[in-house]
């Protein structure tokens, strides 16, 4: 499989705020331009598609020896336009159109209900510079260039690279195949884009492997347990970054305070911090779950489907809300895919709710919400069982797929909860594994 990364590098140049305007005014001009156009022929290029479409649409706005076209002005007004930089265009204005037209399409299935969806003529997209035409290496690593509008004319313009983001891509990306950058702007910094695709062989699907469950939640970041197929656990880690989460929490109480005395328009900053925070918590979650695989050995990691809709309790909004489960979750399937290793979710309802030895519902701690008492009158981590619970109900899914319809019948007459997943637990998965 085809794993898709990218990384930005940022741009040194002093005058860096300068040199790119000119471009991005003209490359958004023509993407005007060719929109205004194809949505006047959209009848035509509709039927085609991929490579023929965008062919299609190159033809109607440039000629050649072989070709004229119908919209003669494009050549005119765009003079010395580069080749690769009006095929970008002609894509990202064809691109745009399809989308539209397939939002006007499903407004109107669903019985044109709000709003209609309206065409904006005038977009702010960044042109891609691609090898060659547009973007060339140097002979020295920092530098590089690209061919930009400056002094009415386009020429190849030098742009120098941070170091430090070119050894990160030296160190991270060195068997990955690196494709051309697009230009972007971020936090008044400007950076160039690179894509990096690499071929994966996931690990073989077999009946006996190792597992590694995975509950997340709010108090704790991540409870993990290590399981084979037969039930037996190897090994138990809590990833908790609680300093973290102490200033991110020490943020909002912040926001609070100042919100409260002189409204919400003087928290901007504080607000980016706190995101910032909350975006490197995740970050550092999904890394020590990915090592943690890495290091046992694992060849699948479990997750948990999680879904926050509907109505939250008031005491449990807002955390809910900084809670970046699904940011965590795809960060790993990166990370893990990289690694051969495979990714699987199951459904969440009940995981935490029953115990894992099978006794029933368990009681919530009050004070202690990381705590449960089970029916027995045994106290436990409400999260490890939960743990348990989730690749128990994995390690079932993979049983019932594998299994013959007599030999899971047989299982489903010995073991009755099996039946229904949702109600499974670890001692189903003990009772199943003596049963077959």
């Amino acid at each position: 499989m085809k794993i898709i990364s990218s990384y930005g590098v940022e741009v040194r140049n002093k005058d860096r705020n300068k040199i790119f305007l000119q471009t991005i005014d003209i490359y958004n001009k023509a993407v005007t331009f060719c929109i205004e156009i194809f949505e006047a022929e959209w009848e035509k290029l509709s039927k085609l598609e991929g490579k023929f479409r965008n062919n299609a649409g190159e033809n109607l706005i440039h000629s050649t020896k072989g070709n004229k076209a119908k919209y003669k002005d494009f050549d005119r007004i765009f003079y010395k336009f580069p080749s690769y930089m009006r095929r970008s265009a002609v894509q990202e204005a064809l691109g745009y159109l399809s989308s539209y037209y397939s939002h006007v399409k499903n407004w109107h299935k669903d019985g044109e209900k709000g709003r209609k969806p309206t065409l904006q003529k005038h977009l702010n997209k960044m042109p891609t510079f691609y090898k060659g035409n547009m973007y060339q290496e140097t002979k020295e690593k920092n530098i590089v260039q690209l061919k930009l509008y400056i002094d009415n004319d386009w020429k190849f313009v030098d742009i120098k690279l941070k170091n430090t983001d070119l050894k990160y891509i030296e160190k991270h990306c060195k068997e990955e195949k690196m494709s051309v950058p697009v230009l972007e702007k971020r936090n008044k910094k400007w950076f160039l884009r690179f894509t990096f695709t690499k071929e994966v062989k996931l690990k073989k699907e077999t009946k006996e492997k190792t597992i590694l469950s995975i509950d997340m939640g709010i108090n704790t970041d991540a409870t993990c347990t290590v399981m084979k197929t037969d039930g037996t656990i190897l090994a138990r880690k809590f990833i908790n970054y609680a300093s973290n989460k102490d200033h991110i929490y020490h943020g909002l109480n912040k926001i609070k305070k100042i919100s409260k005395k002189s409204g919400s328009c003087n928290t901007k900053r504080l607000w980016k911090e706190v995101k910032r925070e909350n975006e490197e918590l995740s970050r550092k979650i999904a890394k020590a779950i990915t090592e943690y695989a890495k290091e046992m050995k694992v060849d699948v990691i479990v997750f948990e489907y999680l879904e926050t809709k509907g109505k939250k309790p008031r005491f449990k909004k807002q955390k809910l809300h900084m809670w970046r489960k699904n940011t965590i979750q795809k960060i790993v399937e990166n990370k893990a895919h990289k690694e051969g290793i495979r990714i699987s979710r199951i459904c969440a309802r009940n995981t935490s709710k029953l115990a894992y030895d099978g006794s029933g519902e368990v009681i919530r701690n009050v004070k202690n919400y990381k705590l449960c008492e089970f029916q027995t009158g045994k106290i436990y981590n409400c999260d490890l069982s939960a743990s348990y619970n989730i690749g128990a109900r994995y390690i079932i899914r993979e049983i019932k797929k594998t299994s013959s319809a007599k030999k899971w019948s047989h299982i489903v007459a010995k073991v009755p909860e099996c039946e229904r997943r949702t109600q499974c637990t670890y001692a189903t998965l003990l009772e199943m594994v003596k049963v077959a």
